[in-house]
Parts: C-alpha cells; structure tokens; sequence
C-alpha cells in the first residue's frame, strides 16, 4: 500500500548549488524579467496612447504583450527569490496557483497567436471583406474567448491535478511547477484523469497549429500574386514578426514535450524550460519592434509627447 502523505509544500529543483552561481542566477533572470517587463509595458502602452494603432493587428499585439507580461511573471520571480534567498520551497497553495496562472496565460497565448494568423490571412487573401470579418466586435469576441476558454482549461487542469494523492514526496525536478512533474508524485490511477485532459489540450494545440501552417499557405500563395515588389515586401513584413513568434513558440514547447526519453535529464529539462517559459516572452517585443515601422513611429511619438509635457 502506497504511503499517501499530506503535502504542505513542494521543493523546486535549484539552478545551482554554490552560493555565488546562485546569486549569478538571480542577477541573469532579473535582467531578463526586466527586459521582459520593459519590452511588453512598451508595447501595451504604446498601442493604447496611440489612435493609428487602434487596429485588430495592433490590439491582438496588445493581448499577446499582456499574456507575455502574466506568463513571465508567473515562474520567475519566485525562481528569482529562491535564488536569492538559497532556498527551494514553494506552498501548496503557491505551486497551484503557478500551475493555474501558467497554463492559463501560455493557453491562451496560443489562442491568440492562431486567431492573430487568422487576422493576417483575412488581410492578405480577403482584403474586402476584413471590415466585416475583423471588425471592433468581432475581435473583442474572438480575444474573449480565447482569454475564457485558457481560465477554463487552466482550472480543469489544476483542479484535476490536485486533487490526486501524493505519495512519492515533494520535490519538483522542474525551477516552478508544471502538471507533469506534479504527476509524477501521484500514486492512484486518477492520473489517468490528467493524463485525458492533457491529450485534449495537445489535440487542441495541434489542431490550432495546423490552422496556422494552413493560413500561411495560403498567404504565401496570395502574395505570390501581388504584382509589384513593394507589394509583397509591405504584405511579408505584416507577417513575418508573427511567423517568427510563432516559430520560437511552437519550437521550444515541441522540443521540451516530444523530445525522446533518452535525451531527458534535468539538466537539458530545466534549460528547456527556460525556454519556452521564459525567452518568448522576453524576445517577442524585441521581434514585434525590429521590423514594425508602424510601432516604431508610434512609440517614437509617445516619448516625444513624454518629453514635451516634462520641459513645460
């Protein structure tokens, strides 16, 4: 019989052992939540101040900043403290509502990223029609439910997973907690339950994703027709900063979910998580900006304003 235990708090697993690796941890992560924090502020605010902006592309950009902005939040600062502090643990209550927040912003994230791919297929392939099919309602209802069905499925997924028996202790192989490795410490069949909805949630994931490589065949092929060369630069550079997100995004969570067994240890686990939990969401404004004339304009407005108003 397997010994069920009351777990009060779990152990996450450390970025390091000495003391001075620790704290260089701390000051690497803080640079890059505060990149992150800067980066997606920018962009939210920049998009909200300015009226050229106020267009679907731009307001989907908008949501996006600010699931990047939860999802970072959610792992690295606790990450970031432990550090800091040297030391491991995290409550019961704090590891759920990691588990909560994380899937809830990285699902609907990815609900967005579709519905974004959505967007620039109906601009490209269906120019007349993008008034009536992207317009002020529509896109408010398309960011609605892709923000409510990511709380849906985050609560489903953390009420399922804990709600299992604990029995093979508390340590977390993993620097904040994943479902996965919660799973692991369980010891009835009741995983399976888990096991279900997390099938659910990559059929859910695939089918999105294929929509995507769908969208961009066709505006691929739809561009191909534009006849002049300026033509298509404008169109490929209204596409390329989302197929690069995109690109980072589904790379790092493939390579951390179907990588074979034989390549897992926790030394490359906890480097891909770092990945695609904690890159993305510092590296998307970078991507967004590089090669948006439109934001960049824009933003340049925004502290030419600040500066104005500061002089008088």
């Amino acid at each position: 019989m397997p010994n069920i235990s009351s777990v009060s708090e779990f152990l996450l697993l450390a970025f390091a052992d000495t003391r001075d690796l620790q704290l260089l941890h701390f000051a690497l992560f803080l640079g890059i939540y505060l990149a992150a924090l800067l980066g997606n502020s920018l962009i939210i605010t920049t998009v909200a101040c300015d009226h050229n902006l106020h267009t679907p592309m731009y307001f989907f950009l908008l949501n996006l900043a600010l699931l990047d902005l939860g999802c970072i939040s959610t792992t690295l600062p606790k990450a970031m403290a432990n550090a800091l502090w040297d030391t491991r643990a995290i409550s019961y209550q704090g590891c759920a509502a990691q588990v909560l927040f994380f899937v809830f912003f990285f699902g609907s994230e990815y609900s967005i990223l579709t519905i974004m791919a959505y967007d620039r297929y109906v601009a490209i392939c269906k120019p007349l029609h993008y008034g009536s099919l992207v317009g002020s309602r529509a896109c408010a209802q398309m960011a609605a439910a892709a923000w409510g069905s990511g709380f849906l499925n985050a609560v489903l997924h953390t009420a399922t997973t804990f709600s299992l028996p604990l029995c093979q202790g508390n340590s977390v192989d993993q620097f904040f907690c994943q479902i996965p490795q919660i799973v692991k410490l369980s010891c009835s069949d009741a995983y399976l339950q888990e096991v279900e909805l997390l099938a659910f949630s990559f059929s859910f994931v695939f089918g999105c994703f294929v929509f995507i490589v769908v969208s961009y065949v066709q505006i691929f092929r739809a561009v191909q027709r534009i006849p002049s060369v300026e033509g298509r630069q404008k169109a490929f550079s209204t596409c390329l900063p989302h197929l690069a997100v995109v690109s980072l995004f589904v790379s790092t969570d493939m390579f951390a979910y179907l990588k074979p067994p034989s390549l897992s240890s926790p030394s490359l686990d906890l480097v891909v998580a770092v990945l695609y939990s904690v890159v993305p969401p510092a590296v998307n404004p970078l991507i967004y900006s590089m090669r948006n004339q439109d934001l960049k304009d824009a933003l340049r407005r925004l502290m030419t304003r600040d500066v104005s108003k500061s002089k008088k």
